[in-house]
């Protein structure tokens, strides 16, 4: 009766496992099978190096939009990670245990707010703010960043705190028994041992500001041409499918697909590059 349920169990596990392999198999057929052949009659050069994007002349660039959402993408990780990894740290090894029970639920409720509301706040909060600070439209790349800084925080802070959490005890009282102090061992000890689940936080964050839509959409600004400051108004990889998918059709269409083929590479070279770095530091 054991074995029966035992191979129940790996026949289910199975078939779970199948079913995402092959959903994920289907995205890419439907998303190379639809994009390619647009981007090939669109010439490929012409498609990514060329920041023109005026669907009526059949000018399809997007160079401007990739531009744009690296910079986002950028200026989000450069808020969200050093105050994530350190909010991470001290809830791991520093929060008392009365304030921990405060902070991780607040951590995961912040993680559960919808997209949709991180921007109403952006636009009635943030982007006034920026305009009356720097006196500029207050649109623009900045205001973005900050408000995917804040949305990837919860993904990096749960997947490192997890990481921090795993590391063996004796690693922490074994620089204890040499004499170093708390600090010491939680920063020179602690952290680089996982340093790995760490870094899979930021990658998840990074997958996370890449792929976001209505949040940017809202307080980006939304304008085809390549930024030339924090400041600009600019449009991303998604926004841009969204915005102009509802009327898009025959080459614009298969543009927009395309831009999704782009948009797919990109976040597998980040997930290749990860496995690369984890598995050379490991080595």
């Amino acid at each position: 009766m054991t074995q029966l349920k035992e191979r129940l169990a790996q026949i289910i596990f199975g078939i779970a496992a199948s079913v995402s392999i092959i959903a994920v198999a289907l995205i890419c057929f439907f998303l190379f099978a639809n994009g390619v052949p647009a981007m090939l009659e669109i010439g490929v050069f012409d498609f990514l190096g060329s920041s023109k994007w005026r669907p009526g002349s059949e000018q399809f660039g997007i160079l401007a939009f990739i531009i744009s959402s690296l910079y986002v993408t950028a200026g989000a990780l450069i808020i969200g990670v050093p105050i994530g990894l350190l909010c991470a740290i001290y809830m791991a090894r520093f929060a008392p245990k009365k304030l921990l029970r405060i902070m991780l639920p607040g951590i995961e409720l912040l993680a559960g707010i919808p997209s949709v509301v991180y921007g109403f706040f952006g636009l009635v909060l943030l982007v006034p703010l920026i305009r009356v600070i720097f006196n500029v439209q207050g649109m623009g790349i900045l205001a973005a960043s900050i408000i995917l800084g804040i949305m990837i925080l919860p993904t990096i802070v749960t997947v490192a705190y997890a990481a921090m959490k795993a590391v063996p005890q004796n690693y922490y009282e074994g620089g204890l028994a040499l004499g170093a102090s708390h600090e010491f061992c939680v920063m020179r000890l602690i952290v680089p041992a996982a340093a790995s689940g760490i870094m899979a936080g930021v990658i998840l964050g990074m997958g996370r500001a890449v792929g976001e839509t209505m949040a940017v959409i809202m307080i980006v600004g939304n304008k085809t041409m390549i930024p030339s400051s924090i400041l600009d108004g600019a449009r991303t990889l998604t926004s841009n499918i969204v915005l102009e998918m509802s009327y898009a059709a025959d080459l614009h269409y298969g543009a927009l697909i395309a831009t999704g083929v782009v948009l797919f590479v990109f976040i597998l070279i980040i997930n290749l590059a990860f496995a690369f770095l984890n598995r050379t530091r490991k080595a």
